[in-house]
């Protein structure tokens, strides 16, 4: 009896091969968002209070998910929902327990809300 002959595909880039073959439109960050939200998470690794990211692109939704740990739920998740555009706004910083901390038309704005900078008082 002759060996089953073994077959091996890659996985990586299978799932959005995929999604674009099927002709469905993923949502994604632009590169000036992601610009935007990267200086915020930079700025709070140095500070030791993040560790770790996830990007997530979907049919409906882009995700940036935020974990102090990598073992762990995020802490914060950033998400652009471009059919809220015209309503609340596109993006919405949303915390572990699913509480939605701020949502607006501008990126930066809604940033503002996790974006802890040290502050030097004068005494």
């Amino acid at each position: 009896m002759s060996e089953p002959e073994t077959i091996v595909l890659p996985l990586a880039g299978r799932r959005r091969e995929s999604v674009l073959r099927s002709g469905a439109q993923v949502v994604a960050f632009h590169r000036n968002e992601l610009s935007e939200i990267l200086r915020v998470y930079g700025r709070q690794v140095a500070a030791g209070e993040w560790r770790d990211y996830a990007i997530d692109m979907l049919r409906d939704r882009a995700v940036f998910s935020i974990f102090r740990r990598a073992s762990e739920i995020p802490i914060y998740r950033i998400e652009k929902t471009p059919r809220l555009a015209r309503r609340q706004g596109t993006f919405a910083v949303i915390s572990a327990t699913g509480l939605i901390l701020k949502r607006g038309h501008e990126l930066k704005t809604v940033l503002r809300v996790i974006d802890k900078r040290v502050k030097l008082a004068a005494v």
